[in-house]
C-alpha cells in the first residue's frame, strides 16, 4: 500500500477523471470513433497525462463504456475542458436524439491504492 503526504484537493495535485457511459450496443462504435476523436483533441492539451477507454466485456453491463483519465491537476482539467472546440463536440454528442447516451462524469482522488 502506497500513501501520499499530499492533502486531497491540494492544489497542482493529480486527478482523475472517470466517466461513465450508457449506450446502446447498436451506438457503441459510433461513440467510441466519436470519443477517440475527442481524446485526440484532449491529448493536446496542457496538463494531460493519458486516457484510456474501457468497454464491458458483456452486452449486459449497464455502463457498456468508461473513460479513465489522468491530469496533472484539476486546474489543467478545467481549463482543457473550457475549450470551446471540446464543448462543442461534446455538446453535439449530448444533443444527438438519434444516439442517446447518458455519462456521468466526475474528478477523483485515490483514497486507496494497492500494488503487486
Amino acid at each position: 500500500m502506497t500513501t501520499d503526504s499530499r492533502p486531497v484537493n491540494a492544489p497542482g495535485s493529480s486527478v482523475t477523471f472517470i466517466n461513465i457511459f450508457e449506450v446502446a450496443a447498436e451506438h457503441l462504435d459510433a461513440f467510441v470513433a466519436q470519443w477517440e476523436q475527442r481524446a485526440a483533441l484532449m491529448s493536446t492539451k496542457s496538463g494531460f497525462l493519458d486516457t484510456r477507454l474501457h468497454r464491458a466485456r458483456s452486452s449486459e453491463s449497464r455502463f457498456q463504456l468508461v473513460n479513465v483519465s489522468h491530469w496533472e491537476s484539476q486546474e489543467a482539467w478545467e481549463a482543457a475542458t473550457a475549450d470551446t472546440e471540446f464543448r462543442e463536440r461534446t455538446r453535439a454528442v449530448r444533443e444527438d436524439p438519434q444516439t442517446p447516451i447518458t455519462s456521468s462524469p466526475g474528478l477523483y482522488d485515490v483514497a486507496v491504492e494497492f500494488s503487486a
